[in-house]
């Protein structure tokens, strides 16, 4: 992995790319749904602050996880834009997902304790799937093997 000297403040997208393991042009689509950002020089080349490669290692465990981009988005945007986020900078940020990530750890466990029963039964049953409707919660209101639209009558 190529080091980059301290006195170097900012990073040329190339050596971003290389530092993070992450494409150029992954490194362009992050910044146009501002989850990075970067500066423009006089000869109109992106420079990214040091701090970047910390804010992409965030967006790429974060999508490992299943989070959304928007979700990204939003949590990095709660850290400070003029400093180098601090490890309390970014405690509070992952204190914000716990709840949402132990909602995803507990259907990924039900998925995968029920996956087998579930492929192998093949009934498609939304009245007692136990992964498409846990706790047959649509069965009070619908019958059959699919999720009619509700009528708005």
């Amino acid at each position: 992995m190529p080091q980059i000297p301290v006195k170097v403040q900012e990073l040329t997208v190339g050596q971003l790319s290389a530092r993070s393991g992450v494409a150029v042009s992954a490194l362009h689509f992050y910044e146009a749904k501002g989850l990075i950002s970067s500066r423009r020089t006089p000869g109109n080349q992106r420079r990214y602050g040091r701090d970047t490669l910390r804010r992409v290692a965030f967006v790429r465990a974060s999508q490992r996880v299943g989070m959304p981009l928007a979700a990204i988005r939003d949590a990095l945007a709660e850290l400070p834009d003029g400093r180098t986020p601090t490890r309390e900078d970014w405690a509070r940020l992952s204190e914000k997902w716990r709840a949402e990530l132990d909602e995803r750890i507990r259907r990924l466990e039900r998925l995968r304790d029920h996956l087998t029963d579930c492929i192998g039964c093949g009934c498609l049953s939304m009245t007692t799937c136990g992964l498409s409707n846990p706790d047959d919660t649509i069965g009070a209101r619908l019958t059959g093997s699919r999720l009619a639209p509700e009528s708005r009558a």
